[in-house]
């Protein structure tokens, strides 16, 4: 089964995610890469109409990824993620 669409993390995504725990990261990693084959709002939703967000709960904390579509490749389209933060609930 092929991705519905490729995951490319920039710097500060990949920043966001070298500073967490590693249970949290690979959690993360782990519903990024879900979303790529399941359509599933619980882990990637969209919050307007440029801004999706990569969602995680673990251990009690919301991490989000924030996300964009760049669609300028019409053969495959690839979801940016430009940083994330962490919500305490």
């Amino acid at each position: 089964m092929n991705p519905k669409f490729n995951v490319e993390l920039l710097e500060e995504a990949n920043e966001f995610l070298n500073g967490l725990k590693d249970r949290a990261r690979e959690k993360i990693i782990y519903n990024i890469r879900k979303s790529q084959f399941v359509n599933d709002s619980e882990h990637l939703k969209k919050l307007n109409d440029k801004v999706w967000e990569f969602r995680t709960l673990h251990n009690k904390t919301k991490y989000r990824l924030f996300a964009f579509w760049d669609k300028t490749d019409k053969s495959e389209t690839v979801v940016i993620s430009t940083h994330g933060i962490e919500k305490r609930t």
